[in-house]
């Protein structure tokens, strides 16, 4: 089925248009351009509108509301009155059809000069006299114009309409006014004042009528529903205009494919939003989600395996499996990204070493639950031997070294010669090692480490990071020298994503029933420390040690339970009646389980 492509073309230097190759209208209905214009699909356009629909909703009730309100309420009524006039010529009718004919046509013919001479001021000043003599001033003045005590030929002009009836020689005169006996005042002033002025003018031919306009009491204006429908209707125009033209001037990177065919680099993944449930944010004061998370959203889960998987396949022909990851805007959640790609590879059998690299603005520490006393920065400085900043077992095959103390020379401490002897000798130790970097158009640190990492991971925040953004980082990725290993689109809404396991969604909450989807990535990246950010995070750990004494006395009481007790061989009467006991108290232990669930 051929597609109708709308192509819009705008010259403008903008990266984010779409590419395409020169060429002419073809018969199959599709345009392309250079790469000045841009292709909108009308389905995506339909789209488009579809998911801003409650805002077009929206400004239908309150154009409709406005426009009703202002016809009932503002608009004053008007009344109208009309009146017919035909037009003969002088020569009567006869018994030969084809003379009859012909005078029809002459009178057809006299019709649009009779509507000029009735429309003169000299018409319009006689109607005026007429109706200063027989109505009074304040009447006059709420629908026509009067100046120096005489009615305007152009008020009385802008009140009547002239027409003439199709295939007629008839005249149809209509008077609109906000007085009813003045509307049809005009018309028989009119009707009466034509004659001697059309036969002074013209002298040919002469204008009758058969009754006399009438009063009609019922107004002809304001049409309140009329209004309230084109109100309504002008409002969901002027909305939808709007919405394309903030999506036609939108630069924000919302298409991984366009992404890869722009830069010719790989697309890693795609991770959808999560939500922002702000009651539970708020109850765990903790803004960054892990993929271990008993609420992360099956759908993502799967997201990072691919990631897991093109990240294996990327960093295959390289020795060394040392790569950064990083953003080209704080607020992009690369943090998250990295700690998530972190767990994600641990979960596969690697032995994975995280290394929060962000010396200015550390979250790793935050994530994880850590102290941050000694890290990256310690160990550089060699103010604390490496396997001390470093804190083992975090999860399975999972070990992370925090950033440490902030310190005053970040780019100088990464671009060091200890940090390459650093790297080299934890690549003999770890199958993967990931560097959370500051990111790319901040500051230079991520740069600084080019020669020690086989590559680049840049995340990009759909709907956020622009294309002068990226197309900044990439020249200073390019300057660097660094290997670009590909994207990463973080907080993609689910309508652009996860196709493939939306099928899967359903049943999959069926079994997370009561697990809400509102976690979100914290994307509050910003440089200078905050009272928030600078709070101890170390509860988290303070929590599992609590909790540790717990399963201690669990663990014991369990083994005293199971502990056998000294009984005579030859009592197995005993024994049954002992496992019937049993089997009473797991009834009774299942009967409290359920009661205390129900609480």
């Amino acid at each position: 089925m051929k597609r109708i492509l709308l192509i819009v073309i705008f010259k403008k230097n903008n990266t984010n248009f779409a590419n395409s190759q020169q060429g002419n209208m073809s018969n199959t209905g599709v345009m392309t351009v250079n790469n000045d214009s841009k292709e909108i699909d009308l389905k995506d356009l339909f789209s488009l509108f579809i998911s801003k629909l409650w805002i077009i909703i929206l400004a239908v009730i309150i154009g409709g509301a406005g426009a009703f309100c202002y016809s009932k309420f503002v608009l004053p009524l008007q009344y109208s009155s009309h009146i017919s006039m035909y037009v003969q010529s002088y020569t009567s009718f006869n018994e030969n059809p084809d003379l009859n004919y012909n005078n029809i046509n002459n009178s057809k013919q006299l019709i649009n000069t009779y509507m000029e001479v009735l429309k003169d001021d000299a018409v319009m000043n006689a109607v005026g006299d007429k109706l200063s003599a027989s109505f009074d001033e304040y009447v006059l003045s709420e629908s026509l114009s009067i100046v120096d005590g005489k009615i305007t030929p152009s008020s009385i002009r802008g009140c009547i309409a002239i027409s003439s009836v199709t295939d007629t020689s008839a005249l149809n005169l209509v008077a609109t006014t906000k007085n009813a006996e003045l509307s049809a005042a005009i018309c028989n002033i009119v009707a009466k004042v034509a004659p001697s002025y059309l036969d002074e003018a013209v002298g040919v031919g002469q204008i009758n009528t058969i009754d006399t306009a009438k009063v009609y009491n019922t107004p002809v204006a304001p049409n309140v529903k009329k209004n309230t429908a084109i109100g309504g209707l002008a409002a969901a125009f002027l909305v939808m205009v709007i919405i394309f033209l903030i999506d036609f001037f939108d630069n924000t990177i919302k298409e991984s494919g366009w992404l890869g065919s722009r830069y010719k680099k790989a697309i890693i993944g795609e991770i959808l939003d999560f939500g922002t449930d702000k009651k539970k944010n708020a109850e765990n004061d903790s803004k960054y989600v892990k993929l271990t998370d008993k609420d992360v959203p099956f759908a993502v889960v799967e997201s990072y395996k691919s990631i897991r998987t093109n990240i294996s396949f990327a960093l295959s022909p390289f020795e060394k499996k040392v790569f950064t990851v990083s953003s080209t805007n704080p607020g992009d959640g690369k943090s998250t990204t990295s700690a998530n790609i972190a767990i994600a590879l641990a979960q596969g059998g690697n032995k994975v070493l995280l290394i929060d690299a962000d010396l200015r603005k550390s979250v790793q520490h935050k994530i994880f639950g850590l102290k941050n006393k000694k890290g990256l920065s310690t160990a550089i400085s060699r103010m604390a031997d490496l396997d001390e900043c470093i804190t083992k077992n975090v999860m399975d095959n999972l070990d992370v070294m925090t950033a440490g103390p902030i310190p005053p020379n970040p780019s100088e401490l990464l671009a060091s010669d200890s940090m390459t002897s650093i790297l080299e000798k934890l690549s003999e130790q770890y199958a993967t090692i990931i560097i959370d970097t500051p990111p790319v158009n901040v500051v230079t640190d991520s740069m600084e480490l080019a020669k020690n990492v086989s590559g680049i991971i840049m995340v990009i925040r759909y709907g956020v990071t622009t294309t002068d953004d990226i197309e900044a980082a990439m020249k200073k990725v390019e300057f660097s020298q660094m290997n670009m290993l590909g994207f990463i689109m973080n907080d993609v809404k689910s309508k652009h994503g996860g196709k493939y396991y939306s099928k899967y969604r359903y049943k999959y909450y069926k079994y997370k029933k009561g697990y809400g989807y509102g976690y979100g990535y914290g994307y509050g990246y910003g440089y200078g420390a905050s009272p928030e950010e600078t709070t101890d995070d170390s509860s988290d750990t303070d929590e599992k040690n609590d909790t540790a004494p717990k399963k201690e006395s669990s663990s014991s009481s369990e083994k005293k339970d199971s502990a056998p007790k000294k009984e005579s061989s030859a009592s197995s009467e005993k024994k049954k009646s002992s496992s019937g006991s049993h089997h009473h108290s797991g009834k009774s232990s299942n009967r409290h389980k359920h009661k205390k669930g129900g609480k």
